[in-house]
């Protein structure tokens, strides 16, 4: 049954990058999430900058070995896991040599918006969902955190709408202040065509430059729920995700009710 687990795809978890706030809530939102009863699991992107033997990662090979075919190139997928003491929860990494594996000094080199962003987010999206399939694990919540999840609610939404895995999961998008700076490569929606999605899927980014607002939108579209997960997020956004009518939960910066406010959005979507 799916009623209790929770899929969480993170932009950043703590501590395999530097604490940061993004970073921090990677870690204590799934496993205050867990200690709540629900059944978690967490995916992340392998970015060079992690140590694997620090971090005790190694691959698990009957998830990998497939290839994500992204402007008619085709991409090996990698999948890592490690587990997160004390709370014993496993974490899954997507891995792929052409897209994370930035010079070791660097934190996050995505921040910098380099030019292959647009296909960066369009393999990690595409490489959580077909690992999870593999896993026969299935979500009643999909929690995506961070703009380099912002095409999983598209992709779940109309490529693995009819699929078992993902058929009655609600797919929750958090509004996050951390930025990439310019925009998209200018193809990034003949990319998404070229995926087989229709323009219609696409309309938020299928008009002049892609840059986060625009990104965002996309995610907002189609997503079953906002959360509104850092301060200071651009009113527009704010405004945008109002206006869908969907259930949206509003910023607090109260720590010792977060896990209990979250439980309970989560419960509210399950039980629709």
């Amino acid at each position: 049954m799916a009623q209790n687990k929770v899929l969480y795809i993170s932009q950043e978890i703590a501590p395999y990058l530097p604490e940061s706030p993004l970073a921090s809530l990677g870690r204590s939102l799934p496993q205050g999430t867990q200690e709540k009863g629900f059944e978690v699991r967490t995916f992340m992107p392998k970015y060079g900058c992690i140590n694997e033997r620090r971090n005790q990662l190694h691959e698990v090979i009957r998830l990998s070995g497939m290839n994500v075919i992204i402007d008619d190139t085709d991409h090996p997928l990698i999948i890592k896991v490690a587990t997160l003491q004390p709370a014993r929860m496993q974490v899954y990494f997507i891995d792929n040599d052409d897209y994370f594996h930035f010079s070791p000094d660097k934190r996050l080199e995505i921040d910098a918006s380099p030019a292959d962003n647009d296909e960066r987010i369009m393999f990690f999206a595409r490489g959580v969902i077909e690992t999870v399939k593999k896993l026969r694990w299935e979500p009643a919540v999909v929690h995506c955190m961070g703009w380099i999840s912002a095409l999983a609610p598209l992709y779940l939404k109309r490529m693995f709408n009819d699929d078992p895995t993902f058929a009655n999961a609600k797919v929750v998008y958090a509004l996050r202040n951390e930025k990439f700076e310019g925009t998209l490569d200018s193809r990034f929606a003949e990319k998404l065509l070229m995926s087989q999605f229709a323009p219609e899927d696409i309309a938020s980014v299928n008009q002049g430059d892609v840059d986060f607002i625009a990104l965002n939108k996309l995610a907002i579209d189609h997503s079953d729920a906002i959360v509104v997960s850092s301060p200071e997020i651009p009113q527009e956004l704010l405004d945008y995700a109002i206006a869908t009518g969907k259930p949206v939960l509003e910023y607090s910066d109260d720590e010792e009710s977060l896990n209990d406010r979250y439980a309970e959005f989560y419960n509210s979507l399950i039980e629709q």
